[in-house]
């Protein structure tokens, strides 16, 4: 360590891998916003912030399968914090996203920007609500900057026409709801269309197939276009948190079923 360096701290590494999440890897760099946000909000420089995000990419295995090595100096500390977002992303992110708030002096719900006026007034079911928009909020964000607010079939860069789609459903998984390589982005109509078994990614190649169902020579313009045209096509992967292929093995099965 150099004269004058201070160690981070645990709590300083959490906010880190909060926004390493939350950052497209091709933004990571010391003239970003959010890096001079965090460096800030922690007291440190936009440069250590950089590259402790580099740290961090070096445990990154979709960037070791690209070859990219990531910085080379990361500590034993580091390690010990990316492992635990990568084993148990439901309560990490969560609790990343909670000491976000608490370092900024607001809440959660204001961070993530999160309405109350429909929920029930008070009781366990508001309380389940108001969990499950937070973890949904904090989901999106991470899959958009993971596919560059891009969907990940189109290339449609408009947010608000893009969904955080799971390939496992929430309802179904719930050990992998918050898991990133459990998530796509997808424009809404192919986010319906992947929900519904009619298209999927296929686990080996990564490329889109679409059901025989949305095949028919007598579909309309509009299913030619919007489906036929990406058929066998590989899609627009992320720099980091590759989708999962045995989540994407599952879907497979459930787009076979209903071929079949």
């Amino acid at each position: 360590m150099k004269e004058g360096q201070t160690l981070w701290t645990r709590d300083e590494l959490i906010l880190a891998i909060n926004l390493y999440c939350k950052l497209p890897f091709g933004k990571m760099h010391k003239g970003n916003a959010d890096i001079i946000a965090m460096a800030k909000l922690i007291g440190r420089t936009p440069s250590s912030i950089a590259l402790k995000l580099g740290n961090f990419a070096s445990f990154d295995p979709t960037l070791k399968a690209r070859g990219i090595k990531g910085a080379s100096n990361a500590s034993k500390l580091d390690a010990v914090v990316w492992n635990e977002f990568y084993n148990n992303w439901d309560i990490a992110l969560l609790e990343s996203e909670k000491l976000l708030a608490e370092k900024n002096h607001t809440t959660i719900l204001k961070l993530n920007d999160i309405k109350l006026d429909d929920l029930p007034k008070e009781g366990k079911e508001k309380e389940r609500m108001v969990k499950v928009r937070v973890n949904q909020s904090i989901f999106r964000r991470v899959v958009l900057a993971t596919y560059n607010y891009k969907c990940c079939i189109t290339g449609i860069e408009n947010p608000e026409l893009l969904v955080a789609s799971h390939i496992l459903p929430w309802a179904k998984d719930e050990k992998n709801r918050m898991n990133p390589m459990n998530g796509l982005a997808l424009n809404a109509l192919h986010d319906k269309a992947f929900d519904c078994g009619l298209i999927t990614i296929d686990a080996k190649t990564y490329k889109l197939k679409i059901s025989p169902k949305l095949m028919d020579n007598k579909a309309p313009n509009s299913i030619k276009e919007n489906f036929w045209a990406y058929e066998r096509r590989e899609i627009l992967l992320p720099d980091k948190f590759l989708p999962s292929r045995e989540f994407l093995k599952t879907h497979n099965a459930k787009f076979d079923s209903n071929v079949d």
